[in-house]
């Protein structure tokens, strides 16, 4: 299958809607899209429809009607299914996030600890998320990796959050000599 190519803007109403959608497990109010991704509704509609197009979201009729994203959505944004996957816990400033999981850690600039970042790809929505907060993700299911970190930005098209670290544990071993 080809990939599907989108637009920032595009993308970032299908990730949005993939994470209401994950929520309430129900089809998500163009409204509601419009909030979490400061667009007018309008321009959600409009959106909707090209993404409708390239077959990413169905619209559901009725009163409690609005969009569902199709299989493909997840394929264009490049979402396993995480119905099996093991749960990493992510917490902000000190409280459990419910409808988040970690889905990928990317440690960048390890070779300058100094400067040590981490990206984390989550599903989930990162609107609550503030420059400045703590975030600690993890520990993770085999390594049992625990990263402490101040989120210093957000990729709301790529849906992760980008932390310097403060803090990494894990139960290493000493090394055997």
């Amino acid at each position: 299958m080809s990939s599907i190519e989108l637009t920032p803007s595009q993308k970032n109403i299908l990730q949005e809607l993939v994470n209401l959608y994950r929520e309430s497990e129900s089809a998500v109010k163009g409204e509601d899209i419009a909030e979490k991704v400061d667009r007018n509704p309008g321009t959600i509609r409009n959106q909707m429809q090209s993404l409708k197009a390239l077959q990413l979201v169905e619209g559901v009729p009725g009163p409690k009607g609005g969009y569902k994203p199709t299989a493909t959505a997840y394929d264009a944004l490049q979402i396993q299914d995480m119905d099996q996957a093991a749960e990493v816990p992510l917490r902000h400033n000190g409280d459990l996030v419910e409808h988040a999981n970690v889905e990928e850690i990317d440690l960048t600039s390890v070779h300058h600890p100094e400067e040590c970042r981490a990206e984390i790809q989550l599903q989930g929505s990162l609107s609550e998320f503030h420059e400045g907060d703590s975030v600690t993700v993890g520990p993770t299911p085999l390594s049992k990796l625990q990263i402490i970190g101040t989120l210093e930005g957000k990729d709301d098209t790529n849906n992760k959050l980008i932390l310097a670290i403060d803090d990494m544990r894990a139960p290493a071993g000493e090394p055997e000599h």
